[in-house]
């Protein structure tokens, strides 16, 4: 079992180097708009979870997540191959894509917060000039002993 050290260095260096390489060296379209968020490295070193994302070409856009998905799964023999050069590690570790829900859960906590905004504010407003239900002071003075 290696050092937590050297695999969160190991993962970061795969990262780099999956990046570097669907940027500048595989020449597949569906992988212009894929960015490697995060990667992640066994105990062993022996497998290799790899983040990303897929942008749309615009903001309305829905990104193509299964043809990024099926473009990194032709290419990972290559990307393998790239990592095993860049690291210098005996044995090179698997790989395995994952997309990751980053961007759709930030949406969602955005939304949910805005709902819980508009909530705040209706309270709010029906608030402003409501009286209390009871007397104005509910608590007992010393008069009343």
């Amino acid at each position: 079992m290696a050092e937590k050290t050297r695999a969160r260095r190991l993962a970061k260096r795969i990262g780099q180097i999956v990046a570097s390489a669907i940027e500048h060296e595989i020449k597949d379209p569906r992988l212009g708009n894929v960015t490697i968020t995060d990667t992640k490295i066994t105990g062993d070193l022996r497998d290799a979870t790899v983040y990303y994302t897929v942008l749309g070409d615009s903001i309305d856009a829905q990104p193509d997540i299964a043809g990024a998905a099926a473009a990194l799964e032709s290419a990972r023999g290559v990307l393998r191959t790239k990592v095993g050069e860049g690291t210098g590690v005996r044995f090179t570790p698997t790989l395995t894509f994952v997309a990751d829900t980053m961007p759709e859960d930030a949406r969602r906590i955005d939304e949910l917060l805005a709902k819980a905004r508009e909530a705040d504010a209706e309270v709010a407003r029906r608030a402003t000039g409501a009286e209390p239900a009871g007397e104005p002071d509910p608590y007992r003075t010393s008069d009343e002993d």
